[in-house]
């Protein structure tokens, strides 16, 4: 088994170039684990607490029970990967049942800012693109996906986003080992990165 990290600030273009590389593999290897689905459960807290709270510090993910998945994948066990509720800021009671597959992919904004997560990792990758690129699809995503209002958007990249970004994702780009600038637009590295998949994949397959 591979496993992938993909990271890159907010907007930057992650789920489509985890797209792609989906698109680019025979059906059914990749199996997709997004960082968002691991942010710990604060259904105790106040809704209007929790609305308050930070969600993109490190802090807010339950490292402990995605690296725990991970190995499970590893070892051939299925998981229950959790899930989230944006509107409410809560775990929900649902789960998704992952199998294990031939790729793993792990994508978030934090990903590679966790050693135990990027020590199992084969290959890191960072989607990099410009910080008004990120924002205007920030606003988009939020106000559609979300409920918020753009100025709701706004606000929190402002107080929130940009200085987070700046602290622990913007860094945590020197653990990458490949770099996608233009996120996903860049045809040309994601074509790399999917040729080397492949490469990777291969020997082990023949095994």
């Amino acid at each position: 088994m591979l496993i992938i990290g993909i990271a890159g600030g907010t907007g930057s273009g992650k789920t489509t170039v985890v797209r792609k590389i989906i698109e680019s593999l025979p059906k059914d290897e990749v199996a997709v684990i997004p960082q968002d689905c691991y942010y710990k459960d604060n259904a105790h807290i106040p809704l209007e607490e929790r609305l308050k709270m930070n969600y993109d510090e490190p802090a807010s993910i339950e490292w402990s029970l995605l690296a725990k998945h991970l190995r499970e994948l590893k070892e051939g066990r299925a998981i229950e990967m959790p899930t989230y509720d944006f509107i409410t800021c809560s775990r929900l009671r649902e789960t998704i049942h992952i199998e294990p597959r031939d790729v793993v992919v792990v994508e978030g904004i934090l990903v590679l800012t966790d050693k135990e997560l990027r020590d199992m990792m084969d290959v890191k990758v960072f989607v990099d693109a410009d910080a008004d690129e990120r924002l205007i699809r920030v606003i988009h995503r939020d106000c559609i996906e979300r409920g918020r209002t753009p100025q709701m958007v706004i606000d929190r990249y402002i107080e929130t986003l940009k200085p987070m970004h700046e602290l622990y994702i913007e860094p945590s780009k020197r653990y990458a080992d490949l770099l996608v600038p233009q996120g996903g637009h860049n045809n040309v590295a994601i074509k790399l990165l999917t040729d080397y998949i492949r490469s990777l994949l291969k020997p082990r397959n023949e095994i």
